[in-house]
């Protein structure tokens, strides 16, 4: 017996299935990711961390890539907008991210990250004009509260306070990167496994270049302390996270493929207590859960155009 009008809501059922495993399983590895580069910025500095990350994960997403024969850019405008998205996304933002996690716990660092939908809501309504309705509207008030609420009790403690510019300064960076991704006309023509390997390797050579003017490479010891974690943020957290943010915005408008930034507090926080034993205060907890209820009224919301 068929059902009139079943035949078309399945695939869309599976489609949008398919959509949320891979927001969980790129929360899963970035929350865990908080934990990890907090570990190996033991042996090592921040901006050479997310160098060597760069340097680690690049080759392997490149290598799956040649594999698959995926074609490289063949026009300026492709290549430009890999340069751009890769600067906003995994240079620019992954760089402040680590600047960040040094200073601040992982779960607080993880809940600031939070924020990164509310930045990509209001940039995509001004490049791209993708307008919340009302309920998206009350979803970025909810949520820039709790961001104030997560930042206060660390406002004037010195390096936590720089530790949550950094934060913020990689969520916004990274919001802009979302929007190019649906913006930029040269980014939507090539494949996301491409785009995502050639935006690693160009942060990897921009990073390293600028880790000699910032940081002294000496201060990096290369141990199993670093490289056991340098292998976890290179490969499941950078390269396969990323080709898995690239593809959930192939599938959804850049406010709700932001949407994955509101399940990465949980597991940061989730992973930063079980394996540091870190705990966040009342108010960084309740202006954390503001954030994540902002974020999640907002990714429900239906764009007006």
């Amino acid at each position: 017996m068929t059902i009139p009008g079943d035949s078309g809501a399945r695939p869309q059922q599976i489609s949008n299935a398919i959509t949320v495993s891979l927001v969980v399983l790129t929360a899963l590895f970035i929350g865990l990711n908080y934990t990890v580069m907090k570990w190996a910025l033991d042996h090592t500095t921040p901006l050479a961390l997310a160098a060597l990350r760069t340097t680690v994960g690049a080759p392997v997403l490149l290598a799956v890539a040649m594999a698959r024969r995926e074609r490289f850019p063949r026009t300026r405008e492709q290549w430009w907008a890999v340069w751009w998205i890769s600067l906003a996304i995994t240079t620019v933002s992954s760089g402040f991210l680590v600047l960040g996690i040094s200073r601040l716990s992982p779960g607080l660092a993880a809940m600031l990250s939070a924020t990164m939908p509310l930045f990509t809501a209001m940039i995509a309504m001004l490049v791209i004009a993708e307008l919340p309705g009302r309920r998206g509207y009350i979803g970025l008030v909810v949520g820039l509260f709790g961001a104030i609420c997560l930042a206060l009790p660390a406002l004037g403690s010195g390096n936590t306070t720089l530790g949550i510019i950094f934060a913020l300064i990689s969520s916004v960076s990274w919001a802009i990167g979302a929007v190019l991704n649906k913006r930029l006309p040269g980014a939507l023509a090539i494949s996301p496994l491409m785009l995502v390997a050639l935006q690693i390797s160009f942060s990897a050579v921009c990073l390293h270049a600028a880790v000699p003017f910032l940081e002294d490479w000496s201060d990096t010891s290369l141990n199993w302390g670093l490289i056991l974690p340098l292998l976890y943020a290179g490969i499941p957290s950078l390269a396969v996270t990323f080709y898995l943010f690239a593809s959930v915005l192939r599938r959804a408008p850049a406010i709700q493929g932001a949407a994955v930034a509101y399940l990465t507090p949980f597991f940061g926080v989730l992973f930063s207590w079980v394996l540091v034993g870190d705990r966040l205060g009342r108010v960084e907890m309740v202006g954390g859960l503001l954030v994540i209820v902002g974020v999640a009224v907002l990714s429900s919301d239906r764009k007006e155009t």
